[in-house]
């Protein structure tokens, strides 16, 4: 899921910035300073490659996939591109496109620049991250089936709660954020019934994608309502809930703390905390991980080998391990739990919903 703020600066600045980016990257070259083969490119939304979330992802990918066939950070290796707003985008993907053999664009924003790009260099190969763009053979989609590992949160959620109230923030309504709408409720019920308890979940939006403000607001509301866990999938502005999480538990006992579920990557490091009683603590019961370095890895590698997978639209779920959830601090017995669903999901004798009901 990638929901993230664009910060915009003055029209100048577009170009002179991409100049920077260009510039202040090494170049790596092989031994013999010939091109290598399999060179990638990521251009970044706003946030960059240390956003906490898919940038840092699909970077770790690159890396991963750098490491493993011998190649460097560099105009002719791996390498991404920061943008500093929409006007950047078409830009650094054409910047990026004169050098690199295969382009990737990072969440739905870049979805319209990526399909305009790809169709003026058609020699070049290029990837959509949690989008979906047809009928070009030049461009392969990447998506998540995010609520398959939501459903697996919700399990945790329900086998955890000493209230019996969970909390859901969502960042603004759409066909990704209903994915862990959709599995979170589902595994919340599910496993309520299962246990033979009376679980309420609260769900409230956003509106959008970077007001950590707002998201601190409803995340105390939810917190005052006897909730104690919350799971978001807000990008930018689940900051706010990590943020409202610390300061009411730095004035509980520890073992009275309330929990929050993460997204994306592993947000276990958001959620270190000292509590009342001087415990140093961690309230990060779990992420739900959204494997955008397997994907990005994954259409690097098959490109390197001659089958870049154009045209398709490849999904990632719990049996190639696309999406998943960390064991953080989850009980033996919910983790348990959570395992015997992952198989059931994935045997098909679980189905996870993808919209929640109305």
């Amino acid at each position: 899921m990638k929901f993230k703020k664009i910060t915009t600066i003055a029209a100048i600045a577009a170009g002179l910035g991409l100049t920077l980016t260009a510039c202040s990257n090494k170049t790596a070259t092989n031994t013999n300073g010939k091109k290598n083969k399999g060179t990638v490119a990521l251009i970044t939304d706003g946030n960059g490659v240390n956003d906490n979330s898919f940038n840092e992802s699909a970077w770790n990918g690159f890396k991963a996939y750098g490491k493993e066939h011998g190649l460097k950070q560099g105009n002719n290796g791996y390498q991404y591109f920061q943008t500093s707003g929409a006007s950047e985008f078409v830009p650094n993907l054409e910047e990026a496109a004169k050098n690199f053999d295969v382009v990737y664009g990072v969440g739905y924003q870049l979805k319209d620049s990526v399909a305009s790009v790809a169709k003026k260099y058609p020699k070049k190969n290029f990837a959509i991250i949690d989008d979906v763009i047809k009928g070009q053979k030049n461009v392969v989609s990447a998506n998540f089936k995010s609520n398959q590992a939501a459903y697996l949160a919700g399990v945790v959620a329900a086998y955890t709660t000493k209230t019996n109230v969970v909390g859901f923030i969502g960042g603004a309504h759409g066909d990704i954020v209903d994915l862990f709408d959709a599995g979170f409720t589902k595994g919340v019920n599910d496993t309520a019934k299962k246990l033979g308890k009376k679980i309420t979940i609260l769900n409230q939006y956003i509106g959008n994608f970077n007001s950590s403000d707002k998201a601190k607001s409803i995340a105390s509301a939810m917190y005052a309502k006897h909730a104690d866990i919350v799971m978001h999938a807000a990008g930018g502005a689940g900051n706010g809930l990590f943020q409202e999480a610390k300061a009411l538990n730095q004035t509980k006992k520890e073992k009275d703390k309330v929990w929050v579920i993460g997204v994306d990557i592993d947000q276990s490091s958001l959620g270190n905390y000292k509590s009342k009683d001087g415990k140093k603590s961690n309230f990060t019961l779990t992420s739900v991980i959204t494997g955008v370095n397997i994907a990005t890895k994954d259409i690097a590698d098959r490109a390197y080998k001659g089958k870049f997978p154009g045209g398709k639209n490849l999904q990632y779920g719990l049996d190639t391990n696309g999406v998943s959830i960390t064991r953080g601090y989850i009980s033996d017995k919910a983790w348990k739990a959570s395992r015997t669903a992952r198989q059931d999901v994935i045997k098909g004798k679980i189905n996870v919903p993808i919209h929640p009901s109305k």
